[in-house]
Parts: structure tokens; sequence; C-alpha cells
């Protein structure tokens, strides 16, 4: 078999429940073992407010991107989105702010599944926790180029064995804690929750990472809305009851507690709960980068398939069929970030590129649908019509608003680079089409 380059030489093998555990894995992550203390620090007690309301954001926004995956096919997930509704320009640079986002929180996460590993095994030392984060991302990008079916499958049993403990906290943690630790102090203000949501943002960042291999599903018309609704409805439940199990196991304690669900386990199931939690974590943390580095290196495969980087990004492995050169650049990258920047920068980093992202990628979903764009089979419709992605934008806006000035500065000078990269490929690009011609 030769080597081929572009969509077709992908093969299409990620059902609706692969796609929904991959969502599931990509989306519980690292963050939900840390979050729960800051969130607490912001709003107390008075935490699920800050879930409602990121669920809401979240809601709003997964309605846009089930429909705009329901009518693009092609690889690139929210890049080929919006692409494909606003034209290669905005594409690609809404395709740069999103690959730097899940590249940073893929790199956060790495970070701290090192920091727990070292936590873990005391023994490994700084320099055998730098070893072992070379040899797990080295060792996770070969699966990766040995095919997607195995690594979906992989994946599927790494998100069951990720959610155990986490449901074993809940359950045992429902009859151990004290209710009246759930008790308010006080309404919190609007710009706390807003605050606190756009924190939990990490929490939920990974949907749009997992619908990056929108080229290997099955489907896409019926495969992505299915698997998205029972991916997030799972997610926000468990992330909601955990939040509360925890504030009700450690009251005021939870808030600033660098290892809160290991806290909370340690309460209510003993030194063996901690253990269990911790280790928990990073089989959890193990689980996201694994999925992680077989959705990620897909945006550089589009990039390198749509002329905005070397062609050879695009390369399909002959034997594999998956995009080896890009998924070996990848590894690389996130190696460098995850080995020299720290958790809380990353994550906060990644925050403001994502939201920005989403924001554009719901309005490329109703211009998706007046243009009536199908990739094949019947197109899932939001309900209520074309207000949806414009109500999930106004909430965005309101979550961004939490942002400081050197975030927002950040994000804009990525945006700045991909408009001179998109600039300095123009004739490149002209060229490739017409050979394609």
């Amino acid at each position: 078999m030769s080597e081929q380059s572009g969509e077709r030489g992908l093969a299409r093998v990620i059902g609706t429940w692969g796609l929904a555990a991959g969502i599931v894995n990509v989306t519980v992550g690292g963050g939900i073992f840390r979050l729960p203390a800051g969130v607490a620090a912001a709003v107390g007690p008075a935490a699920p407010l800050a879930y409602l309301a990121c669920t809401v954001a979240m809601g709003l926004i997964v309605l846009c991107f089930a429909e705009a995956g329901s009518r693009v096919a092609m690889t690139g997930g929210p890049y080929a989105y919006i692409e494909t509704a606003f034209g290669p320009f905005v594409g690609f640079v809404s395709g740069v702010l999103l690959w730097v986002c899940i590249t940073l929180a893929l790199s956060a996460v790495s970070t701290f599944f090192a920091d727990s590993l070292l936590a873990l095994v005391p023994a490994l030392g700084a320099a055998g926790r730098r070893i072992a984060l070379v040899v797990v991302l080295i060792v996770l990008a070969a699966a990766n180029v040995r095919g997607v079916g195995g690594v979906t499958r992989f994946n599927a049993l790494a998100t069951v064995a990720k959610l155990l403990p986490l449901v074993l906290l809940v359950l045992v943690g429902l009859v151990a804690m004290r209710w009246a630790n759930l008790a308010w102090h006080g309404v919190p203000s609007g710009g706390s929750v807003s605050r606190a949501s756009v924190l939990l943002i990490f929490a939920f960042l990974g949907i749009e990472s997992a619908l990056v291999p929108s080229g290997e599903v099955k489907d896409p018309a019926r495969t992505v809305p299915r698997a998205i609704f029972l991916a997030m409805a799972a997610v926000a439940v468990l992330y909601l009851t955990i939040q509360l199990v925890a504030q009700g196991l450690l009251g005021d304690a939870l808030a600033n507690d660098p290892t809160p669900l290991a806290s909370a386990a340690a309460v209510a199931l003993g030194p063996a709960g901690r253990t269990m939690i911790l280790v928990g974590s990073v089989v959890s943390m193990f689980a996201y980068v694994s999925g992680m580095m077989l959705n990620v290196p897909r945006m550089l495969f589009a990039f390198g398939r749509d002329g905005f980087l070397p062609a050879a990004l695009a390369r399909v492995h002959p034997h594999w069929r998956t995009p080896y050169v890009a998924i070996a650049v990848q590894a690389v990258v996130v190696a460098g970030l995850a080995l020299f920047a720290k958790f809380e920068v990353l994550a906060v980093a990644a925050n403001a590129t994502g939201l920005g992202v989403y924001a554009v990628c719901c309005l490329a979903a109703g211009e998706l649908r007046r243009r009536d764009v199908r990739a094949g089979g019947i197109p899932f419709v939001v309900p209520g019509g074309a207000i949806i992605p414009w109500l999930a934008v106004a909430v965005i806006g309101w979550m961004l608003w939490g942002l400081r000035r050197e975030e927002w500065l950040a994000a804009g000078l990525v945006a700045l680079v991909a408009i001179v990269v998109y600039a300095a490929t123009a004739t490149t690009r002209r060229r490739r089409v017409a050979e394609v011609v």
C-alpha cells in the first residue's frame, strides 16, 4: 500500500459509544481533581451556582457543536466547521486559537500527571519525573500511530477505569457527608460566579478536541450529536455531584485544598480512600493524555491538508492509515511545554483562547444551517432556531468578562501570529489548489 495524504487516506471507524467515551475521557481529565477547591474558594457552598452557569453555557455550546458536527464531516472539528461557514481566513485564525487552547490544556494535564506520579512514587525524583513524562508521551504517540481503532478501544476502557473511583467517592460520600456543610453563607455576587464559571471551563474543555477526528467517525450526521449529548449529560451530573460531596465532607476546609478529592476520600474512606483517589487521578490523567494524543494532532493534519503548514503534516501512514507526522510533531510540542511551564499558567491560557473559539463556532453553526450544508444524511437541527447560537455567544461574553488584561493580550498575540501565517502561505495555497485542479 502506498503512502497517502489527505482525508481519503483515513479510516472511518469511530462509532457513537467510542466517540462518547472519547469526549468523556478528554473532558474528565485532571481538572476535576483540583478545581472543586478553587470554586469553593470563589463562591463557597454556593458553588452549584457556578456549575449551573457553566453547564448552561456548555449546554448551549454543545447544541451548536452537535448541529455543526452533523453537517461537516471533515477532520479538524470546530476548525473545519468555522472554515466551512466563514471561509479559510476566519477558519484558520480560529483553528490556530483552538489548537493552542487544547495543546495548552494537554500540556497542563501532562504536567499535573507527572506531579501526581511523583507524589505516588517519591523515589522518582525530579529527573525521574521528567523522564517518565517524556516516555509516556512517546509511548502514547507510538500507540496512536499504530491505529485509531485500538486507541479508541483503550480510551473507552480507560474512561470506565477513571470513573470508578470518582463514582465510589460519590456513593460513599453521600452517606458520610455532613449536609450542614452545604448551607450557604450568603448569595455570591455575579462577578464571583462569573470568575468561578471561567475557572470551571477548564474542567469542561475536551469536547472541541474530541470532535477533531471527524474524518474518522462513522455516519457523523447521527453519531456526533448522539455522542455529544450522552457524554455532556454524564459529565455535568458527575461534576456537580462531586462538588457537593467534597463540600459536604470537608466544609470550609475545601477551599484552596491542594488535593481536594483525595482529602475528601480520606474523610469518607480513611487513608486507603486517599490513596485510591491519588491512583485514580494518575489513571485519569494518563487516559486524558492518551485521548488528547489521538485528537489534537489531527489539527496539525488539517492545517497541513489545507496548505497553512507544510504538506508533510498531512501524510497518512501507508499501513496504519494515521497522520503519523502530525502525531510526532504534536508530541514534541507538548513535551516542551509540559517540561518547562506550570499547570496554572497553562490552564488559564487555555481558557482564554478556548472561549473565543467556542463563540465563533456557535455562530458557524447558525451559518451552516442557513446555507443548509450537509455531510450526508439528515443533520441534527438545534431546537429554538437561530436564537440558540446568539444565546451561547452572550453567555460566553459574560464569562469572558472575567479575564485579565494579560490573558486578552496573549490570545490577541496568537491571533496575530495566525494572521501572519495566513498571509505568508497565500501563494503556496493557491499553487496547491492549481495543482489539484
